[in-house]
């Protein structure tokens, strides 16, 4: 922001710091003026925690067909065969962008060493040990930092997006947003013809998450009061495997574990996968979440087992170092011991509806990754798809925006605060986020029905109101932010699980526990 307080301008904003905004940033430097805006450090996203890898077709034995059925079986029905097919097919060049930008793949005597997960018929996933998304992360932030064509405001969180509606226009292109500097507590001016939504899923509205603070729905929320349609929120992903220990707070423990010959047991030793699918341990995430989840309540444990112990010390260090590492720090010795793990919320399939270029319903404004509805995953995401999906569609988007003719800039209005003041209660806002983690957890989670789903509803209107009151009377802050978009997120999430009237991938509802003969997405439309 400059000294006097006027609007800046950009040729691009890019909102979140993970793989699918710095990768876009990166394709576009050289020729744009872009600013990455992200409410953290640059490596707090979402990408910097994925430990499995990157699905694509790079053995001889593997085919491109192969990968669309394996997504297809996953997603459950759900998934555009278009969408699909454009991302397998431009996996390999994706993965040869990453190699050429230093990313350190896993080589073994063969080149590079490719694991299998749940779901894959193929060892197709190419990765960096078990810590891939960190090592990604790592790649790419050095050189967005290094760029100066890229501004990086980090502990900037966005307010909201600007629109030709919010300055009096007839026209409803974005023409930027208004950004909370955090620790100066001004709120910022951003324009730019181009505004791109890479700002992650929505797990911290669950109580337990495999996610980063950062994912608090703020993209989702945002496009839709901008008047975007958002489609198949009811498909949250629960990872079935996350460690159930008191001092570790939302660790993974990857999927390809169970690629690598991974056993689930109760805690007497019985092994009970193959009592619930044929696939046993390399079922799809939905199927083995749903299963741990049966056991638990069955038989009332507190969590379930993963055993490795059969594969022994030398594979478990070479092969996932970080998870042996962080397990022994708990004193838990994997080769000795099986993992203790619980289901978390884990991935969210549906988001904002975009098309093969990443555009929006609203003209210069762009999703990708997580935050977006693209129609890969269908029901339900085939595990190490997601980070594919953003490195293809973050070039696609790249590649439109550089096409894109020059346009008019109107004048930026202002944020304006002259009517409201400082809040006199923050732990209002505590209290409700931790309110609705729980009551999503306890009726929108992994087994739904419908009275569960209209308690949430309930809910969440009384918090809406509560929350609104709140934020037209007091200066904004990062807490209340992100709380206001959680809620309007969860609400999103209630109303389309309430919509679907069947069970498909990752929504299973008690009271309509059939599939319908023809699936259908859930497709919600603001209004204007």
């Amino acid at each position: 922001m400059s000294p006097s307080g006027l609007p800046q301008k950009f040729d691009v904003i890019v909102i979140g710091s993970g793989l699918a905004g710095q990768s876009l940033a990166l394709r576009l430097a050289d020729t744009h003026r872009v600013v990455l805006v992200t409410k953290r450090l640059i490596d707090d996203s979402a990408t910097n925690w994925a430990q499995g890898g990157i699905a694509a077709v790079l053995d001889g034995t593997d085919s491109v067909e192969s990968h669309i059925q394996d997504t297809f079986t996953a997603g459950a029905g759900l998934c555009d065969p278009v969408a699909t097919r454009y991302v397998v097919e431009h996996g390999r060049t994706a993965i040869d962008w990453l190699i050429e930008l230093g990313v350190p793949f896993t080589r073994d005597d063969y080149g590079y060493h490719l694991t299998r997960e749940g779901g894959h018929s193929h060892r197709r996933v190419i990765h960096v040990a078990d810590a891939t998304g960190a090592a990604v992360q790592q790649t790419l932030s050095q050189k967005v930092r290094q760029h100066p064509n890229i501004k990086v405001l980090e502990r900037h969180i966005v307010v909201d997006l600007i629109t030709g509606t919010k300055l009096g226009l007839k026209n409803q292109r974005c023409w930027g947003a208004y950004v909370l500097d955090i620790d100066n507590e001004q709120v910022l001016t951003l324009g730019a013809p181009n505004t791109v939504i890479a700002s992650g899923g929505a797990g911290k509205s669950y109580l337990y998450t495999t996610n980063p603070d950062t994912a608090t729905g703020d993209g989702i929320a945002m496009a839709w009061r901008a008047g975007c349609r958002v489609a198949n929120l009811e498909f949250i992903q629960f990872h079935p495997t996350c460690l159930y220990h008191p001092h570790a707070k939302s660790f993974l423990i990857t999927e390809a574990m169970r690629g690598e010959g991974g056993i689930l047991r109760l805690q007497d030793g019985t092994r009970f996968m193959p009592n619930h699918d044929e696939r046993a341990e390399l079922a799809p995430r939905d199927v083995v979440a749903r299963a741990i989840d049966y056991e638990m309540k069955r038989q009332g444990l507190d969590c379930v087992y993963l055993d490795m112990t059969h594969k022994g010390e030398g594979f478990l260090r070479t092969h996932f170092p970080n998870i042996h590492a962080r397990c022994r720090e708990l004193g838990i010795d994997i080769a000795k011991q099986p993992i203790p793990v619980v289901p978390a919320a884990h991935y969210t399939c549906g988001g904002i509806i975009v098309d093969l270029a990443a555009r929006t319903d609203i003209p210069g404004l762009y999703a990708l990754g997580e935050a977006s509805c693209t129609g890969l995953h269908g029901a339900n995401r085939l595990a190490s798809n997601s980070l594919l999906e953003c490195v293809v569609f973050s070039a696609a988007a790249a590649a439109d925006i550089r096409a894109q003719k020059t346009v008019k800039f109107p004048k930026l209005l202002r944020w304006d605060e002259s009517r409201v003041t400082d809040a006199d209660e923050e732990i209002v806002i505590s209290h409700n986020w931790d309110e609705l983690r729980r009551f999503m957890w306890d009726y929108v989670g992994i087994v739904r029905t419908s009275k569960r789903l209209e308690r949430a509803q309930h809910r969440i209107r009384l918090l809406e109101k509560e929350i609104d009151e709140f934020y037209s009377h007091f200066r904004v802050s990062n807490d209340l932010i992100e709380l206001r978009n959680l809620v309007l997120t969860a609400h999103l999430i209630v109303e389309c699980a309430l919509r679907r009237k069947e069970s498909r991938g990752l929504h299973f509802s008690r009271d309509y526990p059939g599939t319908l003969p023809q699936a259908r997405n859930t497709i919600l439309k603001p209004k204007r």
